[in-house]
């Protein structure tokens, strides 16, 4: 399967860190049974199944799966009767028109969730017409929406990680769900994320109780899986301990390079690295792993299986959707991210069916001496003459006087910027940001991009109107050094310990803190999942009843609700400090 990106495959084995630093692939211990690797190994466990529902995700390579799979059962002298549940899809037409209305018209990046289900885009009669072939050894349902055919089999799913949907989707080599044909990669991500994903995780949820076999298909020709039960069991166990998801890492025009020089095992023949999805859960996985080698499942099936156990009191409000994300914004030797704001929480639900808005906080992990954070307006910013500079730049292809009408305030490593929704802002050159915000993430509204074209020599897509109808103009002046400036205070301290609180604005629903330390500390969870990074020392070790991780600088992991407390314990030989966010008890 072709793929368009310069990012290593995720190894099927672990690899050996260099340095004993950031591991970009970070393993959770399977739990009751084994991983299993390769086409022959899947088709023996089913060799002796008379019905196999082979169910999964878009942007499987259905065809080397069933090819695969035949041609060992075939060498076993098995006779085999398979059948792509795609023959029972609507015709394509039809689902252009189911589709359309949640696809946003020829808007560049955004749409609406749908509410559409698996099975509309399936015809019931072709369905009810699925008959098994008795007279074979073994029969075969495969497909996206296979298990909808109402038979009963060995159910096994094939799940894929999203950065490789995504490389798969940028080379043409896979289609929306239920097309033939591919698009625009940005129009392609845009039916991903409004449509393909929203109908393919509510199936996904459906089926995790019920999976017998699951499958990581992101290596070509190397596929690695597990019984389901062993899947849950493990689920179980996160969910009541620690996790950490994969990251994965983008360049991008305004991408800078801490990132491409500190972090080992990443492809460095690239310009730059603009961002890394530390904790976006849409988009993140959770690998598994023993001795025979790893495989990833979506993140989001943690929280269909047990979130009130990941959550605790915030699954109240959340239910399934993990409520804060982490990430970072690389601009050392880089460039300014792009002038910016994020949608009023009523506008990201009536416009794109969101259930929560993009409330972000920059926390400054690393800075270069003179580094700078654009945020808030001017005292005497005018609307009217602002938006005017605005389309006359966006008309002319002349630069803004950007610091004419947004402040430009100077960043220092620990300070923490608040960028509650309608807030102007953007991250200036040679920052590392750890952007702390709720989950939500493509709601980036640009109004000025610094004339730039993005990384395949195209202009980048301006959203001046949307801009303007969130913008909030009184967060201007001393306001915002009053109000959008986090002011650290000293929570509480002991021996060689201190909590600093890093309040954040009312309108953001997580908290912050951060715990200086010298030898060790012991947290509370409080019924809430803290999400942790270690932002000052070498290494910390997560301490938990049964069980202990050590996590390096930068890197990024949780503990859930139910854990009840953890211990953090400093192996370096300087302070150690570890920043905490979790959402706010009166938010939940």
């Amino acid at each position: 399967m072709e793929r368009k990106t310069s990012q290593y495959l995720m190894p099927v084995n672990k690899e050996t860190i260099g340095n004993g630093g950031y591991d970009i692939n970070p393993v959770h211990q399977l739990i009751g049974s084994h991983v299993a690797i390769g086409y022959k190994s899947l088709a023996d466990r089913l060799m002796h199944e008379k019905v196999v529902i082979v169910e999964g995700y878009v942007g499987v390579d259905w065809n080397e799966v069933i090819t695969s799979l035949i041609t060992v059962f075939k060498e076993n002298n098995k006779s085999v009767f398979a059948y792509n549940i795609k023959e029972c899809m609507k015709p394509e037409e039809e689902i252009n028109v189911m589709v359309e209305p949640y696809l946003g018209g020829d808007d560049p990046v955004f749409g609406k969730k749908t509410d559409i289900a698996l099975s509309n885009y399936f015809d019931a009669e072709k369905i009810s017409n699925i008959k098994e072939d008795k007279s074979k050894d073994i029969n075969i349902i495969y497909g996206t929406g296979a298990s909808l055919s109402g038979i009963n089999g060995c159910l096994v799913y094939l799940d894929l990680p999203k950065n490789e949907l995504q490389f798969r989707m940028r080379a043409d080599a896979i289609t929306n769900l239920g097309l033939s044909t591919t698009k625009d990669p940005k129009q392609m991500y845009k039916h991903f994320y409004f449509v393909d994903w929203v109908v393919l995780n509510e199936e996904k949820k459906k089926l995790l109780p019920l999976i017998d076999i699951i499958v990581d298909q992101q290596r070509p020709g190397v596929p690695t899986w597990t019984e389901g039960e062993a899947l849950r069991t493990s689920l179980s166990k996160l969910a009541k301990g620690y996790f950490r998801v994969r990251p994965w890492f983008e360049p991008g025009i305004w991408g800078g390079q801490w990132m491409k020089e500190r972090i080992d095992g990443l492809n460095k023949e690239v310009p730059n690295y603009a961002w890394s999805f530390e904790m976006i859960v849409p988009e993140n996985g959770l690998v598994f792993g023993d001795e025979n080698g790893l495989m990833e499942v979506s993140f989001d099936m943690l929280m269909f299986h047990e979130y009130e156990n990941v959550l605790g009191k915030a699954a109240r409000r959340f239910q399934d959707e993990f409520p804060i994300r982490f990430d970072f914004l690389d601009t050392f030797d880089g460039g300014n991210l792009s002038v910016q704001c994020h949608p009023k929480p009523d506008y990201i639900k009536k416009e794109f069916g969101e259930n929560f808005t993009q409330d972000e906080t920059y926390y400054i992990l690393d800075a270069k001496e003179g580094a700078d954070v654009y945020l808030g307006f001017q005292e005497d910013i005018n609307p009217v003459a602002f938006k005017k500079a605005l389309e006359h730049s966006y008309k002319t292809k002349e630069e803004l006087e950007v610091e004419k009408y947004v402040q430009k305030l100077p960043a220092k490593k620990h300070d923490l910027f608040l960028i509650p929704h309608g807030t102007v802002h953007c991250s200036g050159i040679n920052n590392l940001v750890l952007e702390i915000s709720a989950t939500p993430y493509i709601f980036t509204f640009k109004m000025y991009d610094w004339q730039r074209m993005d990384m395949d020599g195209n202009p980048r897509p301006l959203n001046i109107d949307r801009a303007y109808d969130n913008l909030n103009f009184s967060r201007k002046g001393q306001v915002v050094q009053d109000t959008l400036v986090s002011k650290p205070y000293v929570d509480s301290s002991g021996e060689n310990w201190k909590k600093i609180h890093l309040p954040t604005h009312p309108d953001h629903f997580y908290d912050i803190c951060r715990y200086e330390f010298d030898d060790e500390i012991i947290v509370e969870t409080l019924n809430q999942c803290h999400v942790l990074m270690l932002v000052e020392g070498t290494a910390v070790t997560l301490d938990l009843l049964d069980e202990s991780q050590t996590f390096h600088y930068a890197e990024t992991f949780a503990v859930s609700a139910a854990a009840n407390s953890y211990r953090l314990v400093n192996k370096g030989k300087e302070t150690a400090k570890v920043i905490v966010s979790f959402v706010k008890d009166e938010a939940c």
